[in-house]
């Protein structure tokens, strides 16, 4: 019997870097200057236009949860109890995981 990954094919950080890479030679082979497309006047409009977008869609929509998730999600639950577990490591003394972790009797 073969074994089956499920590979969902997601897309590396390297990949991302090669595509960019790439992407940057194909423009370059055109004859289209980067510099020039976003130094003109309508570039300098689109950069503004999308900046504008998405600090009014931060700001309406996603700044809330966000910052929900943050402070008494991440900092609350997670952050708290990985600084009071390093610093029971630091004075030697038992972590959360080693006392919740099952025991094993093995005197009879």
């Amino acid at each position: 019997m073969k074994n089956k990954i499920n590979n969902k094919g997601g897309m590396s950080i390297l990949g991302v870097l090669l595509l960019g890479f790439i992407l940057v030679l194909v423009i370059s082979y055109f004859n289209i200057s980067i510099k020039t497309v976003v130094e003109s006047p309508t570039g300098q409009e689109n950069i503004n236009y999308v900046k504008g977008t998405t600090k009014s869609v931060w700001d309406k929509y996603l700044k809330d949860p966000a910052s929900y998730l943050w402070n008494e999600i991440w900092v609350k639950i997670f952050w708290a109890t990985f600084v009071q577990n390093m610093e029971y490591i630091r004075d030697n003394k038992t972590t959360d995981i080693e006392k919740l972790a099952p025991q094993v009797n093995t005197q009879q």
